[in-house]
């Protein structure tokens, strides 16, 4: 629920980037995506253990309206709160096994694409400079 208020902050605070820094910003995406990768990686390997996030359901007690009172001259008002159970979704982390030889691959093939995708982001950036030169 919280991420409908989030979006449209977001969309806004998008729209205020100039040009040039929509530009760096698309031209950077996956190198940001492989960078945060391998940050996840080394720490599974640092820790020995791979983590997984679930999802459970509990149910809550929590005001969802209110009883409508009728008044001696006919008006409805607002009368005593209703109460509802309503399903609230919690985000758990749990310990998982992993291969951590497979997870040394997996880095050492990161690295590797990291290094291919900043050559061609740092190509990228600088036609961006190119197209949107700096004003002040």
């Amino acid at each position: 629920m919280k991420a409908l208020f989030v979006l449209p902050l977001m969309a806004a605070l998008a729209a205020c980037a100039t040009p040039r820094e929509r530009c760096v910003s698309e031209a950077t995406r996956n190198l940001r995506v492989v960078d945060r990768l391998i940050v996840q990686t080394e720490g599974t390997l640092s820790r020995g253990y791979g983590v997984e996030q679930y999802q459970v359901t509990r149910p809550t007690w929590r005001q969802c309206g209110w009883y409508p009172v009728r008044t001696r001259d006919g008006h409805i008002v607002r009368g005593a709160p209703r109460m509802c159970w309503e399903d609230e979704i919690e985000t758990r982390e749990r310990a998982v096994a992993v291969n951590l030889n497979e997870e040394a691959a997996t880095l050492k093939s990161l690295r590797d694409k990291r290094a291919s995708l900043a050559r061609t982001a740092n190509a990228a950036v600088a036609q961006c400079a190119a197209t949107y030169p700096a004003t002040r």
